[in-house]
Parts: structure tokens; C-alpha cells; sequence
């Protein structure tokens, strides 16, 4: 009872101030009798008063309409002076239905402040970015920083293995000498068993690996029994010359496991001292080698290559990845997945700043995606590896100042995938705007059809989606994204021609919905009547009548006047989208034409059929 208490108060005192201003009296009884058409005409006229109170009633004019455009245009001069909380409300809706998101949030932030006990205020702060975050992308992987990390030294090339062995590169053994060039010491293997959770035993160097040079990072087979590591050529007593100082390349390495014990280390064909080759990365099925190089072939400063391995010492040609995978700049630290997913760090590619980390599904023609926060930062991010069977990645980040070690756990993600097509024939429409819904009917982000009639969206998991597809001559139409863990869901947005919407003398909309008691247009109502508007856009001679009819349930009086009133609200939205009133005309039938002559004892499946929106075409 307080509540309704408290909004009857606000709406008479809201009456009460309008009958105050002699000013807009003709415009204030005009928008309380729902004319919002004639009520915008008027406010128009006044605002060169510049008086917020016109531009409030403007913008709520145009908000009742749906018409987001013109609202903005109003809502924006009304702000500036304060207004109840309702009002930014409207205005972040109207910021939404653009695709304003990070202007609608903060409107929605005011909102909330103002009415923080609001249900609507509440689901917001619940997550602020909801909208910016979908259309930005969704976050992938929740990130820890790893207790086994050295804060002073780096740590990096982080690997686990599915027997839980986790071997990483550090410069932690201060008792060897000292790498002049950052004066840190040199790079060693080390290993420690993974315990779950971010824990780890106490790491041990792998002295059968280690050298005075630089070692590591490393990649091991599925089998367990062959490592591929980098390091320096000085091993195989190979480097340049600068300037008369000897420098070392960097080369990969493969050894075997004897007795549990690593050995046989040798040296890859495919090194060269004309050029490094690092940061190896073996498929699951032992059959590729992945790695970088500066060698000849290659677009940048450093690329992704990958080699065939035949046999014990047998590889094929390397081959570079080409553009899908490297820039110009400079890509490293490779990692293949079991599914055939790579992931690589680059510093040529739009990011955060320095390396980030990025992914491509080899399988499909797709693009590298960034992983986006809060794997990337504008610090450099790389070393990403990931093991399936424990669900879980590791990577490296100087972000707090040294090259630290982090784990990566996966957020459920799903994509959505979107074909349109016509309906009639199955073929492919392309440059459709594909537009994703939340569970709320807000419009998250919308795209274009590329030529195959295609559409990706990255989702949240078990979460309940929409996909609305629409194209000049066809119906706009609303189709159902599964709600799923993990994977892909595949759409077929198939859309019917404008001319099925044309059935006799009628043009068929599915059912227009209104909020009880009311009449103003609804977000859902909106995306009906849009399909109205599109068949008179195509039949431009075309004149409407739209009828609004009731059921039986109240009294003749009031059918009749809501009925009325619900006709005007159509008639008045579309006119707002273009459409010359003298093209349609709105009129309330109440409860006297029923489409089932039920009397007072109509079923509910009855009543439903009696309370509809019919659009009879006058002329065509």
C-alpha cells in the first residue's frame, strides 16, 4: 500500500505542476491525453524558453513514442538541470536502444543513486557493465597471480602436463652468473608437480637441461617422453659476430626421457645461424612443431612458424603462418591446444599495450581474438599455454614490474552463430543487421551480415538469449539462441518476405502487447508495429485503419476508452517512424466486435483472441 501510496502522490503532484504553467497548458493536456504527436508540436514551440521542463516533456513525448532519436535529442537538454529518477531511467533506455551503452550506464549510474532501492537500480549495480562488457567482449578467463612466481626475478613459458608436472623458465638461481644485458641471471628449467588450485610443490631446477647459456622455455609430447626446448647456440658453438662481440642465437633443442631421466639433447635441423628460432610448442599428436623465428620468410620482426615432424630426426620445411597469425610487428611464445586452438602473443596487433595474448581456431577461416581483460593489460602479456584435462592456462605478465607467473581459469563462454536466409527459397541474405538480445528484450550490440549471410556473437553461458534479424523487403523476425554450456549455437534466422504480411484485407502482425491498464508503446510493441511500418514503406499508396480490440472482462465504458486509446498510441508510433497520418488512421472498437462471440462465458484462450490489434488496409 505505501507504494502505490507513493506513486499516486507522485503522479498528482506531477498533474498539479503541470496545470501550474499557463505556458504549456495546451501541450500538458495534450500529453495527458496520450497525443504525443501534437503534445511534441507544441513543447517545440516553446523552446526557446529553454526552459527544462519543456525539454523534459519533449523527450517524454518521444520516449512514449519509441522514437530514441528525438528523445536523446531532449533528454540531453533536460539533464542539465536536475530531474527525478525516472527520467534518467528513460533517458538510459533511449541511450540503449542506440547502442550508447557506456552513455546509457552512466545515466543508469545516476539512476541508481537517486533510487537505490529500485529493483531496476538494484539489477544494474549487481554488474554495471553488463552491456559495454558484451559488445567489447565477453571476459574469457578470471586471472591469479601464482604464489610459485619469484617476485624479484622473472618467471615465464609456464607448461603443465597431463601427469601434473609443471616446468617454467626462471632466472631465479642467483648462484649463476649474471646475463649482462638486464643483469638478472640466466635462464634455467624448472619443474614442480601441480597440486590443483594454484598450488604447487616446491619447484626444482632441471639440471639435465640446464646449462651455463640460456634454457627454456620448454614443450613436452602427450607421451611424456620428448621435450623441445630453446636455447643458445653457444651449445652447438654457433653465433654472430657484433661489432667483434660473439652473440648467441637462439635455438631449439629436443631430448628424451631415459630412466626418468632427460638426455640425448640434440640440436634441430631447422636451426641456422643466420637467424633464432624459440619457444617451441609440440601438437598433441606429437606430428607438429610450432615456434618463433626471425628466419627469411618471415612479415616481421619475428613470426609464428610450424614444422612437420616425420620421424625420430626427420622434419619437413618450415612454414610461416601467414597474416592470419603475424603482423609486421612482432609475434612469439606459440602454444597448440588437443582441438587445435593457437595461442600467441603479439605487439603488432590492436591491444592493451606491449604483447598481448591472442587466440585462433586453426580449425576454421576465423580471426586471432584478444583475450581481452583480464589476461591482456597495457603491460606485456605472453607465454599463454593451457591444458585441457584440468581446464586451466598459465601465462606470463609484467604488469606488477617483473614477469610473473598467473593462472588463467576459463569463463563459460558460448558463440552464437547466426546464417540468415530467406525463408522461401533457403538462400543466403547477406548485409543483414543481426542485433543480440539479453533475457530483458535489451538490445546488446548489432552487426552486419557479412557475404555468406554470417553473424558471430560471443555469449555468456547458460544464458537466455535472442537473436533479431532484419533486411529491407523482409520481416523483421526474432529467433531463440539455446541456452547452453559452452560450445556453439547455430541459428538459422530464416525471414519472410514483407509480402506474406499481407494476408486480404489485412496486414498480419503477430500480437501487440501492452502493459496493463496502459497504452503507451512497449519496446515489444515497437518491434511489431517496425513491421507495419516496413510493408507501407514498400506500399507507399497503402492506407491503414489500426483497430484495437478488448475482451468482455470491464465495463463498455472503459473497453471502449482504453481500446481508443490504444489505437491512437499505434497510430501516433507510426507516424512517428515516417509514416504520413494521412496513411493511417487509429480507432477503439472496445468489446463490441469479439472475433469469438463468447459472451460472459468466454474461456481465457477465448479472451486472448477477442483482445487483438488489427491493421485492415483501406487502400493498397
Amino acid at each position: 500500500m505505501k507504494n502505490l501510496y507513493i506513486s499516486l502522490s507522485f503522479m498528482l503532484a506531477a498533474q498539479f505542476a503541470m496545470a501550474q504553467n499557463k505556458d504549456t497548458e495546451k501541450a500538458d493536456k495534450l500529453f495527458s491525453r496520450f497525443e504525443y504527436i501534437d503534445a511534441a508540436d507544441e513543447y517545440m514551440k516553446l523552446t526557446n524558453k529553454k526552459d527544462p521542463y519543456v525539454y523534459r516533456q519533449l523527450a517524454e513525448s518521444y520516449y512514449n513514442m519509441f522514437n530514441s532519436k528525438e528523445a536523446i535529442k531532449w533528454y540531453e537538454k533536460a539533464v542539465k538541470s536536475k530531474q527525478d529518477s525516472e527520467i534518467y531511467y528513460h533517458y538510459a533506455q533511449m541511450l540503449k536502444a542506440e547502442g550508447r551503452y557506456e552513455e546509457a550506464n552512466a545515466q543508469m549510474l545516476t539512476f541508481a543513486k537517486m533510487a537505490p532501492k529500485d529493483q531496476r537500480a538494484i539489477i544494474f549495480m549487481k554488474d554495471p557493465d553488463y552491456l559495454p562488457k558484451l559488445k567489447s567482449q565477453t571476459k574469457l578467463f578470471d586471472e591469479q597471480y601464482l604464489d610459485i612466481s619469484d617476485k624479484k626475478y622473472t618467471d615465464f613459458g609456464a607448461v603443465l602436463n597431463d601427469d601434473k608436472s609443471f616446468y617454467f623458465t626462471s632466472t631465479r638461481n642467483t648462484v649463476r652468473r649474471k646475463y649482462g644485458r638486464n643483469e638478472e641471471p640466466y635462464l634455467d628449467l624448472y619443474v614442480a608437480t601441480y597440486q590443483g588450485d594454484g598450488k604447487f610443490s616446491s619447484p626444482e631446477p632441471v639440471t639435465e637441461i640446464n646449462s651455463k647459456w640460456h634454457d627454456g622455455p620448454a614443450t613436452i609430447t602427450a607421451d611424456g617422453n620428448t621435450m623441445y626446448f630453446a636455447s643458445e647456440s653457444f651449445k652447438e658453438g654457433k653465433f654472430e659476430k657484433d661489432n667483434g662481440q660473439q652473440t648467441g642465437l637462439l635455438y631449439i633443442f629436443k631430448a628424451t626421457k631415459v630412466n626418468g631421466k632427460w638426455g640425448n639433447v640434440e640440436a634441430l635441423p631447422l636451426n641456422d645461424k643466420r637467424w633464432s628460432s624459440a619457444n617451441p610448442s609440440v601438437s598433441a599428436d606429437g606430428k607438429t612443431l610450432y615456434f618463433s623465428s626471425n628466419r627469411t620468410g618471415s612479415m616481421g620482426e619475428t613470426d609464428i612458424w610450424k614444422v612437420d615432424i616425420k620421424g625420430p630426426n626427420s622434419y619437413g620445411k618450415p612454414e610461416n603462418l601467414g597474416p592470419k597469425v603475424n603482423t609486421e610487428g612482432r609475434e612469439s611464445f606459440p602454444y597448440i591446444t588437443s582441438d587445435n586452438k593457437l595461442f600467441f602473443s603479439s605487439e603488432g596487433r590492436k591491444g592493451f599495450g606491449g604483447y598481448d595474448v591472442y587466440m585462433i581456431d586453426l580449425n576454421s577461416d576465423g580471426e586471432a581474438i584478444n583475450l581481452g581483460d583480464p589476461i591482456n593489460t597495457p603491460k606485456d602479456d605472453f607465454s599463454f599455454t593451457f591444458n585441457a584435462s584440468q581446464n586451466v592456462g598459465f601465462f606470463a605478465s609484467n604488469r606488477l614490474g617483473t614477469d610473473n607467473l598467473y593462472m588463467a581459469t576459463p569463463i563459460c563462454g558460448v558463440e552464437v552463430i547466426v546464417t540468415v536466409r530467406d525463408k522461401k527459397t533457403g538462400k543466403i541474405i547477406p548485409a543483414g543487421k543481426v542485433a543480440i538480445l539479453d533475457d530483458r528484450n535489451n538490445v546488446i550490440e548489432t552487426r552486419t551480415a557479412d557475404a555468406n549471410g554470417k553473424v558471430t556473437y560471443s555469449v555468456d553461458c547458460d544464458t537466455d538469449y535472442t537473436v533479431q534479424a532484419s533486411i529491407e523487403g523482409y520481416k523483421t523476425d526474432n529467433f531463440p539462441a539455446e541456452k547452453k554450456h559452452g560450445g556453439e549455437v547455430v541459428v538459422m534466422a530464416d525471414l519472410e518476405p514483407l509480402d506474406d504480411l499481407i494476408v486480404g484485407d489485412r496486414v498480419v502482425l503477430n500480437s501487440i502487447y501492452f502493459e496493463y491498464d496502459k497504452s503507451n508503446i512497449t519496446p515489444q510493441a515497437a518491434f511489431e508495429l517496425n513491421k507495419l511500418v516496413d510493408v507501407m514503406k514498400s506500399y507507399p499508396e497503402m492506407v491503414i485503419e489500426a483497430q484495437a480490440h478488448t475482451d468482455s472482462r470491464g465495463s463498455d465504458e472503459y473497453n471502449m476508452k482504453l481500446s481508443e486509446q490504444r489505437a491512437k498510441s499505434v497510430m501516433q508510433y507510426v507516424v512517428s517512424q515516417g509514416i504520413s497520418r494521412e496513411r493511417i488512421t487509429g480507432k477503439g472498437y472496445g468489446e463490441t466486435m469479439p472475433k469469438v462471440n463468447c459472451g460472459d462465458n468466454c474461456t481465457e484462450e477465448e479472451h486472448a483472441k477477442n483482445r487483438r490489434n488489427e491493421f485492415v488496409i483501406i487502400k493498397r
